[in-house]
Parts: C-alpha cells; structure tokens; sequence
C-alpha cells in the first residue's frame, strides 16, 4: 500500500491537524494556543474554511510546525484551493523532502502548468502515488511531452499483467481517441481485445467516439445496454442528440492534463468506498484541479462532503456546476438535498422549484421535488409533482414501480386511499414481488381491517425477501393479530422487537399481543418501553402516547370497548392462556 494512502486512511474523516500536539510552553502564547484550539475545533467538524483560517493564524505563530502544514493542505485541497496549497506544500517539503501529502500537492501543480520534466522527475525519483497510479501517470507524462510510442510501451507493458489488463486497456483507448485515432479506441472499447466493464464516464466516452465513427445507432445501443433508464440529464442528452444524426464531438479527453484528471478521478471512485473522506477529497480536488470541467470530480467532492455531514460545503460545491453543464440537473438536485440535510429544507424546495420551471419536461426533476414535498409531509404538492412526472413517461418500464409507490404513499397520508390503493397495486404490476410495496399496501389493509388474507400473503411475501427487516416482520405479526390468531403474532413480534427493540411502534405492537394472550404483565412491560421511546421524530400516527398511557391505566379490553370495538380477552380466553 502507497505511504500516502496508508497515511491519510488512518486519519478518519478528519484531516492530520487534529493529531499535532500542543508544544511544550504554548500556554503561555495565547495567539497560537487560540488559534490552534479553534483550528481543531474546525477540524473535528469538517469545517474547511475555518480550519484554514484559524490554521493559518496558528501557523504564523509556529512556521516549522509539520502537522500544522499537513492539516491546512488537507483542508485547502478539501476545498479545491490547490493554487493556495502549493506555497504550503513547498514549505513542508523543505522541512521534510519525503513528506508525501506535500509531494502530492507539487505533482499536481506540476501537472496542471504541463510541467512534464518535473512530472518524470519526481515519478522516476522513488515517489509513488500508488500502484498502478505510478506508469500511468508516466504514460500520460510521454503523451504530454509528445513521445506517444512510449505512452503505448507502458499500457501495452502493463496489458501482460492480468490484474491491471483492464484499466490500462481503458487508459489506452482514451489516449489513442485523444490522438485521433478512433478506430483502435473503439475495438479497445467494444470488448474485443479485452473484456471491459465501463463505468458512467466510459460509457460517455464510448457513445462519443462511435458517433465520431458515424455510427450513432452503435452508440445509441451502447448507452441503452449500459445505462438503461438512468433518469440521467447528460446521458439523456446524448442520447437525443445522437437519434438526432449529430456528430457528437469527443471530449472526453482534451489535452494530457485531462487524461491526468480522469485518471485520478477513476482511482477517486473507486477509493470512495473503502477509504478514508480526506484521501478521496485530495484525488477528486486534483482531478478537478487538472480539469475544471470534470464535474464528475466536482459531484463526487460534493458526495464526500455530505457523508461527513458538511451540507454547506456540499452545497457549495454543487454551485460550482456551471448552469450550461449538461450536469447541473443532477447537481441541482444534490443541492437540494444537501440543503435539506443541512435544515434548509425551505430552500432546497425553493431550488427544485426553479429547476422544474427551467426543465419542464424532465421526469426525474419532478420526482425529485415530490420527493422534497414528500419529506416535509405536503401530500397534497408531492402528490401533484409525482402527477407531472408520471405523465411525463412515454412508455412504461419496471424501475417506475419507485415513483408510483411514493406516489401512493403522498396519497394515502393526504387521505386519498382510492388513488394511493391504486398506485401501490401500480407499483406491483411493474415489480410483482417488491418488498417495499406488499409490506406497505399489506400493513395498509391490516390497518383498515380490508382483505386481510389478500395483506397476509402480501406480508408473508414481503418476510421471504426480507427476513431481517424490522418493520416488515412487524407487519407479519401484526396481520397475524388482527386476523385473531394471537399465538402465531407472538414469535413475530418478538423478532420485530429484537431487530428494532427501540422503535416506540414495534414495542407497543409486541403490548398489545402479549395482552391478547393472557401475558398481561410482559404487555405493560412493553407498553411503558414503547412510551420511553417515544420522542420528537416519532410519527404520532403511528403511535399513541395516550393511548398507551390509557392501556396501561386500565388495560387494553377496556381501552378497546372504549373505542367501540370487541374487546381481545375474556375470562375463560384468559385462563385457557
């Protein structure tokens, strides 16, 4: 594993500054021991801007402190600043030759100013960005500085190697497209030479250099293949313009510095999973740095950002999306949930709202704002955005099954049962065994006391599938309950509770089966837990307070003959229990 991996992946989310340890003697310089605490404080929550302002202060006041440097290049890589990092970086690799975070930051600014000498010098002189990082970034380097028979020595060399035949045959075919020479990148492309997954950008790629061929049919077939009904604006896009007959131009790959940028991009996705969010900031930021238009970099930053719970700079990173990009849909809707993530919810509504005005005709835009709607519990405005985005379909196709299903749910929350009853039975003709839908319309019959055989067959269905999921055996066992077979609810219920044992429903709904089988201590048990988990997220129509408080008062017969219903346990009931 590369030194520079190894080292960023074992700080976490947060960047080295939060490991720098307070000199000896610094309490008595009160700038610097403020400076440095507020930077941690702005480290430990991701708070970029603040890290780098506070981080900077601290640094004045201890020019030669390494950790100090290594957690401002963190953060102003994290933020896309590599221009303002690179003076950081010489300084900490001065003090430190060695130092890979500082390296790194001087390789891309190398690349980006076509600085190729420097580029082979440093990649010949023992630094590693990580394996096969290391000849790819030499091919492009030769590309860059016009020696292209040795670009295809190193892809051809690394094609002997099974596990980088792949990747380097994909390098390959962009670099002979770059070149002009579409005929060799397509063959690479299509799977002849060597077998090939594409990615969502390798697919781009492809459709465009088969357009470049004259064959948009082939290109068209590619997309279909391999992006089926994505709701993707760009792939969308392409599309259109290829059933159109335009010549799509490539520009995948522009210049080296683009297939530096793509490389890097690449190796950025990949590492989104596995690695560290610092590690994978610092391959997009130079990707993008290197290419300004790769928004794929640029939407994947923004992801990174949310999964450390930085909605702000997700937001802002969204914003960098040039309004003519063919991915400013998609960014816009990132936005908006980063905007509801962060409680703006208001605003993100506010965001989809113009979006659908300026791009009335695209589906995923609507669902996307229903959606919005549909989190802030306006059914009646998610309900009409899920109407817009339905009658936008052409034909129908089974990943649809999503948005009738939360349609139903918009119209059965806003007290439209007729309408939701016939969404979700929709949503079942395009995915007959979705697990979701027949737990959802099955628990919604139990509830109304409907086709209660019709919802145990939906529910036991729904269990098949999903055997661990809480809410799904909750229903199993609810169904069971209401159906009066109260000693088949029992081991449901408690499985439900076991997989959600703090979930305020499923504990009120394991009370009342134990009630309905004479275990009437362990039910009040259950009863006051359901009560102690309540709190404010908790949906209050599906859970009583004071209904509970009142089965606990006096039981839940009594409650029931309250209510007008027939009350579960009588005397000879009970003793048979």
């Amino acid at each position: 594993m590369p030194r520079l991996i190894r080292t960023v992946r074992s700080l976490g989310a947060a960047s080295l500054l939060a490991l720098t340890a307070l000199p000896s003697g610094a309490q008595s310089t009160d700038g610097f021991v403020g400076a440095y605490l507020a930077a941690r404080s702005a480290d430990a929550n991701a708070d970029f801007a603040a890290l780098v302002d506070y981080g900077a202060r601290a640094l004045a006041e201890r020019p030669d402190n390494a950790g100090i440097m290594e957690g401002l290049l963190v953060a102003y890589i994290g933020l896309g600043q590599i221009d303002a990092a690179v003076p950081v970086a010489r300084r900490l690799t001065d003090l430190s030759a060695e130092n890979e975070l500082g390296r790194i930051v001087l390789l891309g600014d190398a690349m980006a100013r076509e600085e190729w000498d420097t580029v082979e010098e440093t990649m010949s002189g023992g630094f590693s960005v990580g394996g096969l990082m290391d000849p790819l970034i030499l091919a492009w380097t030769a590309i860059g500085d016009g020696r292209m028979s040795r670009a295809l020595e190193i892809f051809d060399d690394l094609a002997q190697d099974e596990m980088a035949r792949q990747i380097s045959a994909f390098q390959k075919a962009q670099a002979l497209a770059y070149v002009g020479d579409y005929e060799g990148a397509a063959r690479i492309l299509s799977g002849e030479e060597v077998e090939l997954t594409l990615n969502r950008s390798g697919v781009i790629a492809y459709a465009q250099i088969l357009s470049q061929l004259e064959r948009n049919d082939d290109a068209i077939a590619a997309i279909d293949a391999q992006l089926p009904t994505t709701g993707d604006e760009e792939v969308a896009s392409l599309r259109a313009a290829l059933e159109a007959g335009e010549t799509v131009e490539f520009d995948a790959i522009r210049s080296p510095k683009d297939g530096l940028s793509a490389l890097f991009f690449n190796v950025a996705e990949v590492l989104a999973n596995e690695a560290s969010p610092s590690l994978v900031l610092i391959y997009a930021r130079l990707a993008q740095h290197l290419n300004p238009d790769n928004v794929g970099a640029v939407l994947l930053s923004a992801a990174v950002f949310e999964d450390m719970g930085s909605h702000d700079l997700a937001v802002e990173t969204y914003d960098q999306i040039d309004p003519d990009s063919r991915a400013y849909v998609q960014a816009m809707m990132g936005k908006a949930g980063a905007l509801r993530r962060s409680g703006a919810e208001q605003e993100g509504i506010d965001t989809l709202v113009a979006l659908a005005d300026r791009f009335p005709d695209l589906a995923p835009v609507h669902v996307a704002l229903a959606d919005a709607y549909r989190y802030e519990e306006m059914w009646p405005e998610s309900a009409a955005a899920y109407d817009r985005a339905i009658a936008l379909y052409d034909t129908e196709v089974p990943a649809q099954w999503a948005v009738y299903f939360a349609r139903g749910i918009a119209n059965e929350r806003g007290g439209n049962w007729v309408q939701a009853e016939a969404d979700f039975l929709k949503a079942l003709e395009l995915q007959p065994v979705q697990p979701s839908v027949l737990n959802y319309l099955g628990y919604s019959y139990v509830e109304k006391g409907q086709n209660l055989d019709t919802a145990l067959d939906m529910i036991r269905k729904a269990v098949d599938q999903r055997p661990n999921e809480g809410y799904i055996v909750d229903s199993l066992g609810w169904v069971y309950f209401r159906l009066g077979r109260y000693q088949e609810a029992v081991p449901q219920m408690e499985k439900a509770v076991s997989l959600m044992p703090v979930d305020p429903v499923v504990n009120d709904h394991l009370g009342d089966v134990y009630w309905s089988v004479g275990r009437t201590r362990e039910a009040e048990f259950q009863w006051s837990r359901a009560l102690s988990f309540i709190n404010d997220d908790t949906d209050l129509e599906e859970v009583k307070p004071d209904r509970i408080r009142r089965k606990l008062e006096i039981g839940l017969d009594e409650v029931l003959i309250e209510e007008g219903k027939e009350p579960i346990l009588t005397r000879d009931s009970a003793a048979a229990n």
